[in-house]
């Protein structure tokens, strides 16, 4: 492996990073740490560390890669759709193929919390509120002439509530075995959602 003087710091990050997301692979979040990432890099855990301010900074990378990887999968899920429904199925579908196929580096989105109880930096928050802007995209025209906030308030309503089928079916808490039946329940979920959401723009009683 090469040494400090054959890679400069961005090419050090990128080591880094590439080595913590194969050990988060192999091993899941509980197994990372600095010093197996500085060991299969071949640097030590100082030289890390001119690199990342600490293992927080390391795994909030870690993780944006992750987002950025599932936006990227979310988004293309959703080019080829032409009624808004449609496209909020395809993303909840796509959303539950990329949480079972990368389940401990989806999983270590959540289980990760800032050892000093800080606050994620804003360019992280945002790549999670682009997920939520994917949503709104396609319940705009389904709620036409709602203020923004209630535009909002419903796309994160519905996918948490995706979210929640994903958790607990990656974490064996559903006893589910296959995505299939994972994305069946999603499929049930977002459509009585906009079923009734249309209903209650309607102000009719569900």
């Amino acid at each position: 492996m090469a040494r400090r003087s054959d890679h400069s710091k961005e090419e050090i990050k990128e080591l880094a990073l590439i080595a913590a997301e194969k050990i988060v692979s192999e091993d899941g979040y509980s197994g990372l740490s600095a010093r197996k990432i500085a060991k299969e890099i071949g640097y030590t855990v100082g030289t890390l560390y001119l690199v990342f301010s600490n293992l927080d900074d390391l795994i909030i990378h870690v993780n944006a890669r992750t987002l950025d990887n599932l936006y990227t999968v979310l988004r293309r899920s959703s080019v080829k759709c032409r009624q808004p429904k449609t496209c909020i199925l395809a993303i909840g579908r796509a959303y539950v193929a990329f949480a079972t196929d990368y389940p401990r580096h989806w999983t270590m989105i959540f289980e990760h919390s800032l050892s000093d109880k800080g606050l994620l930096p804003d360019w992280f928050n945002s790549k999670v509120a682009a997920m939520f802007e994917l949503v709104e995209q396609q319940l705009q025209p389904l709620m036409i002439g709602q203020p923004k906030r209630k535009l909002s308030q419903a796309a994160r309503t519905l996918w948490c509530g995706v979210h929640g089928i994903c958790a607990l079916a990656v974490t064996n808490k559903l006893e589910l075995t296959d995505t299939e039946s994972i994305q069946h329940l999603t499929d049930s979920l977002i459509k009585y959602y906009l079923t009734g959401l249309a209903l209650d723009l309607k102000g009719e009683k569900l």
